[in-house]
């Protein structure tokens, strides 16, 4: 998968293998020194405000700018950590309001 520019920081167009994009909007990016990796969370755009949605996490580089792929996360450790980063960022911010 691959991210493209949009005029909102907040906001990534995601790409497909097959060129379908679709918009989604940044939760939050963080960063593992556990891992060494740089996440990525990410829930769709077109998601209304009370609506649960799917929130997708990637690994991504920072330095590769607008155009970088995103990479899945293999590891259930790796998994494990991101899920509870989440529910403290969730718990903190009293749901995605």
């Amino acid at each position: 998968m691959s991210q493209k520019p949009n005029k909102k920081d907040d906001v990534i167009t995601l790409v497909d293998d097959d060129g379908n994009e679709t918009l989604f909007n940044i939760l939050f990016t963080f960063d593992s020194e556990d891992f060494g990796h740089s996440y990525i969370l990410i829930y769709p755009a077109d998601a209304a405000a009370d609506e649960e949605v799917d929130i997708q996490a990637y690994i991504f580089d920072p330095d590769d700018g607008d155009n970088g792929e995103l990479k899945l996360i293999e590891s259930d450790d790796e998994w494990d950590m991101v899920e509870q980063v989440l529910n403290t960022f969730l718990a903190d911010d009293g749901g995605m309001q």
